[in-house]
């Protein structure tokens, strides 16, 4: 898959670990105080991956210490983090240049951690005969900024579809999902139209397709892999052909532009000074590809969180990505980017 990782094995790369929305033990419930659980925040993509590292790390040991976690969002997550609210954001989407301005003036100085990739999936319901497959460009014609109030209907997306309503389900602007579908779908993160089913809480999202013949909606892989028998995944004509999204589409770059790196931002003062945060992190690289596949999202090779564990311990700091988000990189580019040590300084 990520041959370049193997080849610049000297570079360090980031993999995080996600103390996430499940406390760690019963124990730890009774014994920790509700306010000093350790909180992952943010993307509702990456949350079922933090969930599942919670439980993969209480399963080995138990260090009475709870960690939670809660999806609000990958912005909303950013927000906090930057603030200080949070020591670990996680982020379906690189780090941007407002949130980095936000960190740095808080004096947040942090690790970006890439744990696994995610595959934006266009699903409908699945009584839909008609729809099986859908272009980038019938995406734009149906979710720009110039569609709101006027495509309403299947036939305006394509002729060959029914002259029948259409209901969109979508994720709200405090989510990552939103930011890169319409960066790579309409070529700015903000183009969207605003008449549609929105929400940070892709389960609200899977309810709104799976409940209407009429539906169509994206979100993250993982709440598709979930979701199978309420919902059918549309084939997208992009980059390289018409690809149906799946774990080996994505490793081998092929669904594009719309497979993307999830990631975890790690507070680098905390990440020293608590030993349990530090434990569930390198537990969490240890057990990278268990951890996503449990999670339902798209793993890294062993090879590559063994990288990642690399990049933890000599302590490379900073986005990667210079505040801009990236579209239709393969993963190897991705990665690579990610582990490159030769970051200019004012994004260190």
């Amino acid at each position: 898959m990520v041959n370049v990782i193997a080849l610049r094995s000297r570079w360090f790369v980031a993999l995080a670990l996600a103390p996430c929305l499940i406390t760690v033990a019963k124990q730890a419930q009774s014994a920790t105080p509700p306010n000093s659980a350790i909180l992952i925040s943010g993307s509702s993509t990456v949350y079922p991956f933090s969930k599942a590292a919670i439980e993969t790390y209480a399963s080995r040991q138990n260090k009475g210490v709870a960690f939670k976690a809660e999806a609000v969002g990958t912005s909303a997550g950013f927000r906090q983090f930057c603030s200080k609210g949070i020591v670990i954001a996680a982020a379906s989407r690189p780090i941007n240049s407002k949130e980095l301005a936000a960190c740095k003036a808080n004096g947040v100085r942090f690790l970006e951690l890439p744990v696994a990739f995610d595959a934006i999936t266009v699903v409908v319901n699945p009584s839909n005969s008609f729809a099986k497959e859908i272009s980038t460009a019938q995406l734009r014609t149906l979710w720009e900024r110039n569609a709101q109030g006027k495509v309403m209907r299947w036939s305006q997306v394509n002729p060959s579809w029914p002259n029948t309503p259409i209901r969109l389900c979508g994720p709200g602007k405090d989510s990552g999902t939103y930011d890169t579908f319409n960066k790579a779908i309409n070529g700015n993160e903000t183009n969207s139209r605003q008449d549609y089913t929105a929400s940070e809480d892709d389960n609200v999202l899977v309810k709104c397709v799976a409940q209407d013949p009429n539906s169509l909606g994206y979100f993250g892989f993982d709440y598709y892999q979930a979701n199978r028998s309420r919902l059918k995944a549309l084939a997208v004509d992009g980059l390289r052909g018409s690809v149906t999204p799946s774990v080996s589409a994505v490793q081998s770059s092929r669904y594009l532009p719309l497979s993307r790196p999830l990631f975890f931002y790690v507070n680098d003062q905390a990440l020293k000074s608590n030993p349990a945060l530090r434990s569930l992190i390198v537990a969490t690289l240890e057990q990278g590809v268990k951890v996503a596949q449990k999670a339902g999202v798209i793993p890294l090779q062993d090879s590559t969180y063994r990288l990642v564990t690399n990049k933890l311990y000599r302590n490379v700091l900073g986005s990667a990505f210079a505040g801009k988000l990236p579209i239709g990189l393969t993963v190897g580019q991705v990665l690579e980017r990610s582990f490159d040590e030769h970051k200019k300084p004012q994004f260190r």
